[in-house]
């Protein structure tokens, strides 16, 4: 029986995940995932590919999403707590270079990002008439994540990669060193699919209360080549190793599956992950 490992939500995009025994699924994927975004100046996203040092920002949330609380490892004794504006005027952010807006979440909040990531920086939070449409074969919506609502990954998936990466090369190279769960930034970490990859065959899947449709493969970047411990890029790997064998038909690396939401409800850490209706894998 396959069942829920773990549960993160990710509520600043790029920064640390929040792991959760219990959690929430709206449409928009887990409760508060992705629905603060901190940019630049003029309303850029931020991300890990261009700032690894995001990973190093732990937020916490409090259940109603009114106070968000900020910790980084050299920003004072004291963490930063900040009093959520919801309903402030909207202001135009770029992601991806998708025009879209969010209300600015202060000065107070935008110094202290300033200060960690080492450059002029704003934190806005999506705003109730967010209306995003993601793509993929199902569609959805989501907060500021990257595309869809939520992200997949079994821990069969990552041990084959693991194998892979400690191969030797044909020269004798010693294999390369693994990499951590966290690189990934699941959203929803999978027990019990012996075969790796099962993810990208199970189209319609039933996790708690909710029922989750396949949109697409996840195509991997930069961000897996960052430790999220320290804040820094420590590459080539795992990219150069998943190139070698989850080469995607549209270009890039394929690793873990990215879903839409059907029904939303609750899910927790040990519910069954139960597969309804399967496809024919992409890679």
């Amino acid at each position: 029986m396959a069942t829920v490992a773990s549960l993160l939500s990710y509520p600043i995009k790029g920064c640390a995940g929040v792991p959760a025994h219990t959690a929430l699924l709206t449409p928009a994927g887990l409760a508060h995932d992705r629905s603060f975004m901190v940019t630049s100046e003029a309303g850029v996203f931020r991300t890990q590919r261009r700032d690894p040092r995001l990973a190093l920002i732990r937020p916490e949330i409090d259940t109603a999403g009114e106070a968000l609380t900020l910790h980084a490892p050299d920003s004072g004794p004291d963490p930063l707590v900040v009093e959520v504006d919801a309903s402030g005027p909207p202001r135009p952010v770029d992601l991806f270079g998708a025009p879209y807006t969010g209300i600015d979440q202060g000065d107070e909040a935008a110094a202290w990002l300033s200060a960690v990531l080492g450059a002029p920086s704003r934190l806005v939070r999506v705003p109730a008439d967010h209306h995003r449409v993601t793509d993929g074969r199902t569609p959805g919506t989501s907060g500021y994540a990257d595309s869809c609502a939520v992200h997949v990954l079994s821990r069969s998936t990552l041990a084959l990669l693991h194998e892979r990466l400690g191969e030797k090369g044909a020269e004798g190279a010693e294999g390369a060193r693994a990499v951590p769960m966290e690189r990934f930034r699941p959203n929803i970490v999978v027990d019990g699919w012996d075969t790796p990859h099962t993810e990208d065959r199970a189209h319609r899947i039933t996790v708690g209360d909710a029922e989750l449709a396949y949109a697409k493969l996840a195509i991997r970047c930069a961000v897996t080549m960052v430790d999220q411990h320290t804040g820094t890029r420590a590459g080539p790997e795992p990219l150069r190793t998943l190139a070698r064998y989850r080469r995607a038909p549209e270009g890039g690396v394929a690793f873990g599956t990215k879903y839409a939401v059907l029904r939303p409800g609750k899910l927790s850490v040990g519910d069954e992950v139960r597969v309804t209706a399967w496809g024919d894998p992409e890679v």
